[in-house]
């Protein structure tokens, strides 16, 4: 029998408290990777073809942290952006995810966006996780349909987060 989310979201709770920071983070990264490359079940179980393209697992009532599931049925991709205040995790189970990062070169201020240039692009395959500290811009574009697990250091649902142009 595999993990069970809450099973999961204790020793990501106990790898948090243990080590704050990115230590711990990266900690959570590593436990993610772990059970989407080795426990087949949890997957299954939690990110199946009814699962909406958003949905809420487990939010811890300490620290913050939530962990998602998602089924991106079609092509999508989201402009370059940071977790606000927070940080994230996304975790490949199916499919993939072309990432890019991309550099700040200009702070947004009030209405203004801050202006991005890019840096470099990679795919997230299934069984991988990769970290986005907090202030890391990104975006993520999905060719066909994805399914992952993402972490976040807080329910993004809940934070107003700024926008980025890109510049060439």
């Amino acid at each position: 029998m595999g993990q069970t989310i809450e099973q999961f979201a204790a020793a990501c709770k106990k790898a948090l408290t243990d080590q704050p920071g990115p230590e711990g983070r990266k900690k959570v990264r590593d436990l993610l990777r772990d059970i989407l490359a080795n426990d087949k079940e949890f997957v299954a179980k939690h990110v199946t073809d009814e699962t909406p393209e958003r949905q809420v697992l487990y939010e811890d009532p300490d620290l913050g942290f939530t962990i998602l599931a998602h089924n991106n049925r079609t092509a999508k991709g989201s402009s370059p952006h940071d977790h606000g205040p927070s940080w994230a995790i996304y975790g490949q189970a199916e499919g993939e995810t072309l990432m890019a990062d991309w550099m700040l070169v200009q702070t947004p201020f009030g209405d203004q966006p801050g202006q991005v240039r890019h840096v470099r692009d990679y795919s997230l395959k299934p069984g991988e996780a990769h970290f986005y500290d907090v202030g890391v811009l990104h975006s993520p574009e999905r060719k066909g349909p994805t399914k992952l697990i993402r972490i976040e250091g807080q329910n993004m649902e809940r934070v107003k987060r700024a926008k980025f142009v890109v510049i060439q």
